[in-house]
């Protein structure tokens, strides 16, 4: 399923128009967006999470040269799925 085929299922579901469906889906993936750059998780009860994790800077080596490289540390958004979905899934 792409964005189109969500936005689609989201009008057909909610009785809206495929243009209002799209603008609460970006809304929605906007809001999220913005609170993990805030550092602040998402809970979808029934769903699942959405919070921010870290990585460590590491060593690595370039596939190219076989040179060994730096990686810097860096955010990372994940997602852990709910009982609920993990449920609806088994």
């Amino acid at each position: 399923m792409n964005k189109n085929d969500l936005i689609d299922a989201i009008a057909l579901h909610a009785d809206i128009s495929k243009a209002a469906a799209g603008r609460a889906l970006d809304a929605a993936v906007n809001s999220i967006k913005v609170s993990l750059k805030n550092g602040e998780g998402v809970t979808l009860v029934g769903f699942g999470s959405f919070y921010v994790g870290k990585r460590t800077a590491r060593a690595g080596r370039n596939p190219r040269t076989g040179d060994a490289i730096r990686i810097d540390a860096a955010k990372v958004p994940k997602f852990r799925a709910g009982k609920a979905l993990k449920d609806e899934l088994n």
